[in-house]
């Protein structure tokens, strides 16, 4: 019973950290925070459900774009644009070409630049337009594909947690327990999430695009793997936002063109 209070705690912290939803603590742990990652992808189902249960109201009131546009708006609303703000920085410090240094002292400044822009209108835009292109073809799918993809993108982040070291300053991180590799139980419990998420997806989604998605995950990670690793030699809080973001509109886009077929 205690372990499970334990957890229950510990899915609190990760949705308090990746969510605006506010949770407040009689007491606190600094080494909850590296903890909670194990609960990342749960709070990502909540989010792919709120998402959903956005899109299939505003669908009944809305054409299938503007309840498209609503429901990605609402996203970004309930996590205060946290993995948008990682995918932004993360394309300023590494869209040109920069040294290792000067990357990571871009990725620190608050302020967009051109790389950043373009990848955040380029990314929205695409998944904007996925999921009203998956909607308009089948919307039970598209309702049951976000929860998913919310899940196993924000996995997609754990994972690179396990994969790389942390590659900027570990005693100025924003989040210090998050500068830290995470470890097998974290990856267990990561599992268990995901496939929730998928048996859930399994239910409504098209077999085709299910396999299509679940193949497009990890592809979409790898390359961001290698590509971190040749360019910073690991991770950072903002590339784990910019995984979160390009795993899930790689599933997208793969569930898209499986039903397209």
């Amino acid at each position: 019973m205690h372990a499970l209070a334990h957890e229950l705690r510990l899915f609190l912290v990760a949705l308090q950290f990746l969510t605006r939803v506010p949770v407040r603590f009689a007491r606190w742990q600094d080494d909850w925070l590296q903890a909670c990652a194990r609960h990342f992808a749960g709070v990502g189902l909540l989010v792919g459900g709120f998402a959903a249960l956005v899109l299939w109201g505003a669908a009944h009131f809305f054409g299938a774009l503007l309840a498209v546009l609503l429901s990605v708006v609402a996203t970004v609303w309930l996590t205060g644009a946290f993995h948008e703000d990682g995918l932004a920085d993360t394309f300023d410090g590494l869209g040109g070409s920069a040294d290792r240094e000067r990357a990571l002292a871009i990725m620190k400044d608050s302020r967009l630049g051109t790389y950043g822009t373009l990848a955040l209108v380029a990314v929205l835009a695409l998944k904007v337009a996925a999921l009203h292109a998956l909607a308009v073809r089948d919307l039970l799918a598209a309702l049951a594909l976000l929860p998913l993809v919310h899940a196993v993108s924000r996995a997609a982040a754990v994972v690179l947690l396990a994969a790389l070291p942390y590659a900027g300053d570990a005693e100025h991180a924003r989040a210090k327990p998050q500068a830290q590799r995470a470890d097998g139980l974290t990856l267990v419990v990561t599992a268990g999430w995901v496939l929730i998420a998928v048996a859930a997806a399994a239910l409504f989604v098209p077999t085709d695009a299910l396999l299509a998605a679940a193949v497009a995950a990890p592809m979409a990670l790898i390359a961001m793997r290698r590509w971190l690793r040749r360019r910073l030699g690991g991770f950072t809080g903002d590339t784990l936002g910019a995984t979160q973001q390009l795993v899930e509109l790689a599933m997208l886009l793969a569930a898209l063109a499986a039903l397209s077929r």
